[in-house]
């Protein structure tokens, strides 16, 4: 660690830490000799000169300023490129046409009366484009003149706007604060450089992230610091990567490598420290964020699309009626003189213009044929498109403004974030739904445990009681006679008078017990926060998880109060004198959590000098790592966590071992090497020595919590099961936890046979341990085809025998294989023919490419649902994508069409929302075609009694403006109002959802 004393020996001046949140990730200095042989190549060629924005060396680089645009428009690209936007789509492009010849002698209408009412629908078209973009253009401004503290020169910061900061910069950020553009951390208020970082806006994540500086630069604690800092950094291209940052800087003429850990993301926000210094290295659209913004997919309804079919099909038949008429007209013209006989004398066949000129027939029908085309073009809804859009944006009016949909306790209501897709949410035949926070709560609770193989816990699940009922069995609570707290405690829903109230001195393993609750308390990365009122301790931890471990080891008595740069301070209670005794670890690594290790360790130094690795993970991960005496509960742990997964909890194995010095010394080296290379594999070699040391544990037991159901989930899930709705629920949950799950949320029900797909064979296991990575797959492969071929034939069987309804469970192995090309037909045919789908251990890309499937296979329309970061693909990849405003901050929600706060919302807004809205855009747009071909015929009518001369039967001002206001305000009426049904009879006639697709549009 960081050599305060040599510090203090500088004389400057230092913050003293009373409560301090730091902890640190990794021991030892920076090594001077690293591996800089990619820095100056291809990808790795910017070169930042901190404090020196204004050099020439900086100014020959041209880099982007640090303004944003997401505008789609310019001053002055506003009117060509909008003009083209509008034209784009045939009817305008044929009116404007026709509103061109109009100033010819063709036309059958004065020019005015033609052009005019393009113009207003064009027009209003446009000005909603841009009143739009200006809201767009609003916010960038706001942005974009947020304030910073920046050098300025001779250690003095100034307040400058966002816009104006470039690359090199020196800037000060203070505490909740956001980051203007991507740097890198020089040094915080707290000694050792360290920050904590919040990045809702980049992955939704809610959670905080630690940053830490360099050494070098970490004692630079004042304003003066940086009258006159220098340093040259050398490092990787702008790229999307958020996780990834490869870099050297030079600084006093030596090299120090950068990592992750010192880039500071731009919108994220500065949390728990007090002001950050540092140097702005990607500015405006190079930032990590702006590289990863994309546009949001089109998406279009179906209606919409059959609209424009509709459309090209009446352009057909208008075309047919000129094509006829003039037919009919070049004959009838030819025939007006015969042998100087005028038969319609008041055209003056014998001294015509070529309109009418019988000698020249053939051009005369020509000419009519245009002029036709004009005339009959009232069979075109000109005023259709923005009808429609005006009626789409008052019904998610009504959307937003339900009050049934309102989530008091988040004051959250509906909101629709595009109106494009009303009329979809009455067509929604699957929705893909996120397990963890979309159906559940995303707040856990512990609630049970198992330690040196015995069971602790008498808690009821929501699934054990949904089992208990679907057996017919009585429901056991074993709470009573136990020990029953005053009040609840948020995240700690246990009981069990055998370990509560400090009785856990009296079992048989206290020693055990007291390792395990010491492990929950020590092994996390959560920040305590002490009311200084009360004396009462918070945490703030990086998931919900976390937050119930230390606060299930704090009832129980060993309490984390306290955390500095290296150590952690708690309060345990002693088994041998009973009070309660302050112990002080000395932290010494964090070995992080993430999904591909499936586990986090901490190693720390207790009171006695002896070093400790202390473990928590996924079983999957973790009993492999067990030593071999270390496995004297591990029968019985297995078995637990199995009734545990079978009720619905979400387990943890909890292990240590103990190091001695000499192991602790050559991991730290090893460890100190990895974090220092700078190359492509450095991750890698961090992986491979934690996984080194992260071996021969002993076994304590494992944790169970729960994260409960969101309220009305089950009956969401059985009316919309009953409107004909088939639900997929895509999750990264253990099978037999979502398996629990699906029966406590109603989509798995009593009497359903259950296929179960999975790679868990005696055969693929033998071939795992033998390690031939070909012979793995090429059996997996087999092994998935012939289980789908086989549960297709089940299905086929039972079909004419039974009503059986099935359900579908696969997880993520054996998904990668069913989504391969030659495979994922099969799949798909076989889960469209199941009543409900559940895919565990998904990974999001696997979820985004089954929303896919599910969306290409079908062609009808599928809803994803999710509340998190890795939902975003899903939601994209779906039809309609809905989005859960809950806890895992607002990526999945900004992603979305329409956001609601919880689940069982879906039910009121596709059964009533959607069957209004679908019926209501439906049948206006009927009503406009219907009124607009009745319109029409009757100008061809008198047009056949006018020998089809392309006279107008009305006013030309009548014609004009009947699209446009004479009949425009009915329909929209129809649209926005009509209610065939109430919504009362909606929700309880489910049926009528699946009844109205068959017939309305169709």
């Amino acid at each position: 660690m960081v050599n305060l004393g040599r510090r203090r020996m500088r004389g400057e001046r230092r913050r003293k830490l009373h409560l301090s949140k730091i902890y640190s990730f990794a021991c030892g200095k920076q090594s001077l000799k690293e591996d800089y042989s990619q820095i100056g190549g291809r990808g790795y060629s910017r070169v930042v000169f901190c404090n020196e924005p204004e050099s020439f060396e900086a100014g020959i680089r041209s880099y982007a300023d640090n303004s944003v645009s997401s505008t789609k428009y310019t001053l002055a690209s506003f009117l060509p490129k909008s003009l083209f936007e509008q034209f784009r789509r045939v009817a305008n492009f044929y009116f404007l046409v026709t509103g061109i010849l109009a100033f010819t002698k063709l036309a059958p209408y004065t020019a005015v009366s033609a052009i005019l009412p393009l113009i207003i629908i064009v027009g209003a078209t446009m000005i909603k484009e841009g009143i739009e973009d200006f809201q767009r253009k609003k916010q960038d401004i706001e942005v974009n003149n947020r304030r910073v503290k920046v050098h300025t020169g001779h250690g003095t910061f100034e307040y400058t706007e966002w816009k104006n900061l470039k690359v090199g910069h020196i800037v000060k950020i203070m505490k909740d604060e956001f980051f203007p553009a991507d740097l890198l951390l020089l040094s915080s208020s707290y000694e050792d450089a360290f920050c904590y970082v919040e990045t809702m806006n980049l992955d939704g994540e809610t959670n905080l992230k630690l940053k830490q500086g360099l050494e070098v630069t970490s004692s630079l604690h004042e304003d003066f610091h940086f009258g006159d800092f220098k340093a040259t950094i050398k490092c990787e291209d702008p790229n999307a990567n958020l996780y990834s940052f490869v870099g050297g800087m030079e600084y006093e003429e030596q090299q120090y490598p950068l990592s992750p850990l010192q880039l500071l993301l731009r919108d994220s926000k500065l949390r728990n420290t007090d002001y950050i210094f540092g140097a702005v290295i990607f500015s405006g659209h190079d930032t990590k964020v702006i590289q990863n913004s994309t546009d949001a997919p089109s998406k279009r309804s179906k209606v919409e699309k059959k609209m424009d079919r509709v459309i090209y099909f009446l352009f057909c038949i208008l075309f047919l009626m000129a094509f006829v008429g003039s037919i009919f007209f070049g004959i009838a013209t030819e025939d007006d003189l015969d042998n100087g006989l005028m038969k319609r004398w008041y055209l003056r066949p014998d001294d015509s213009t070529i309109f009418f000129d019988p000698k020249r027939a053939p051009a005369a029908a020509i000419f009519h044929f245009l002029t036709a085309l004009m005339l009959y073009g009232f069979f075109i809804p000109i005023s259709l498109y923005v009808s429609i859009e005006i009626v789409k944006v008052l019904q998610s009016i009504f959307i937003n403004q339900d009050i049934h949909m309102y989530y008091e306790d988040a004051d959250k209501p509906a909101h629709a974030r595009t109106s494009n897709l009303n009329e979809e949410l009455g067509q929604v035949d699957t929705i893909l739904s996120d397990k963890t926070g979309t159906l559940t709560c995303n707040s856990m609770e512990f609630i049970k445990c198992s330690i040196a193989g015995v069971a602790y816990g008498r808690g009821v699940t929501e699934v054990e009681r949904a089992m208990n009922r679907k057996n017919g069995y009585p429901l056991v609570d074993d709470t009573r006679g136990s020990t029953v707290r005053n009040s609840p405690v948020k995240g700690f829903n246990f009981s069990d008078e055998r370990i509560m109230n400090g009785k856990w001195v009296d079992e048989p393993y206290a020693n055990v017990i007291q390792n395990f609750f010491r492990l929950l308390s020590i092994c996390h990365t959560a920040i305590p926060e002490v009311d200084e009122d009360t004396g009462n301790v918070s945490y703030e931890t990086e998931s919900p998880d976390e937050a119930a471990f230390v606060i299930a080891a704090r009832e129980i008595g060993f309490e984390f109060y306290k955390r500095t740069q290296t150590s952690l301070s708690m309060y345990e209670l002693d088994p041998v004198s009973g009070d309660k005794i302050e112990r002080m670890y000395k932290l010494l690594n964090v070995l992080e959590f993430n999904s591909s290790r499936k586990r986090m360790s901490v190693i720390v130094k207790d009171e006695k000098g002896r070093i400790f690795l202390l473990c928590k993970g996924a079983d999957s991960v973790m009993f492999e790592r067990l030593a071999k005496d270390g496995r004297e509960f591990e029968e019985k742990t297995l078995e637990h966590v199995h009734e545990y997964a079978d009720a619905g909890l979400r387990t943890l194995i909890l292990a240590y071992r103990e190091l001695d010095e000499n192991q602790y010394k050559e991991f730290d080296n090893e460890i100190s090497q990895a974090k220092n290379l700078i190359s492509e594999d450095r991750e890698t070699l961090i992986e491979e020595v934690s996984d080194k040391i992260e071996r021969n544990l002993i076994l304590l037991g494992a944790t169970a919590v729960e994260d409960k159901l969101q309220n009305g989930v089950p009956d969401c899930i059985d009316k919309l099961a009953q409107a004909g709705i088939k639900i997929w629920v895509l999750t990264g949950d253990k099978m037999e936890t979502a398996i629990n799950i699906g029966f406590a949320c109603s989509l798995l029900r009593q009497g359903m046979k259950q296929i179960i797909i999975h790679l868990e064979t005696p055969d693929i296991k033998a071939l795992e341990k033998a390690g031939d990575k070909g012979a793995i797959v090429k059996a997996s492969r087999e092994s998935i085809r012939h289980q789908i071929s086989e549960a297709a034939q089940q299905l086929t069987a039972s079909r004419g025998t039974s009503q059986q309804a099935f359900a579908l469970i696969i997880d993520g192995k054996s998904l990668t294989y069913a989504l391969e090309d030659n495979m994922k037909n099969m799949f798909l045919d076989l889960a469209i023919r199941c009543a409900s789908v559940i895919c565990c251990r998904s990974s999001p890309k696997q979820k985004a490419l089954v929303t896919r499937l599910v969306k290409s296979g079908t062609g009808k329309t599928t809803l994803a649902i999710g509340d998190g970061a890795n939902d975003v693909g899903m939601l994209q990849e779906a039809d309609i994508g809905i989005g859960i405003s809950g806890v895992e901050g607002m990526q999945a929600v900004m992603s979305s069409d329409i956001a609601i706060a919880q689940f069982c919302y879906l039910e009121r807004l596709l059964l009533v929302h959607g069957h209004w809205c679908y019926r209501r855009i439906s049948s206006m747009i009927c009503y406009f075609f219907y009124k607009n071909i009745t319109f029409g015929f009757t100008l061809f009518l008198y047009e056949v009694y006018a020998s089809f001369s392309g006279q107008p039967a009305y006013n030309d001002w009548f014609l004009s403006l009947y699209n446009v206001f004479f009949s425009s305000l009915p329909v929209i009426a129809l649209g926005v109002f009509d209610q065939d049904v109430s919504a009362r009879y909606c929700l309880r006639v489910s049926l009528l959802f699946t009844l109205q697709q068959a017939i309305v549009f169709s």
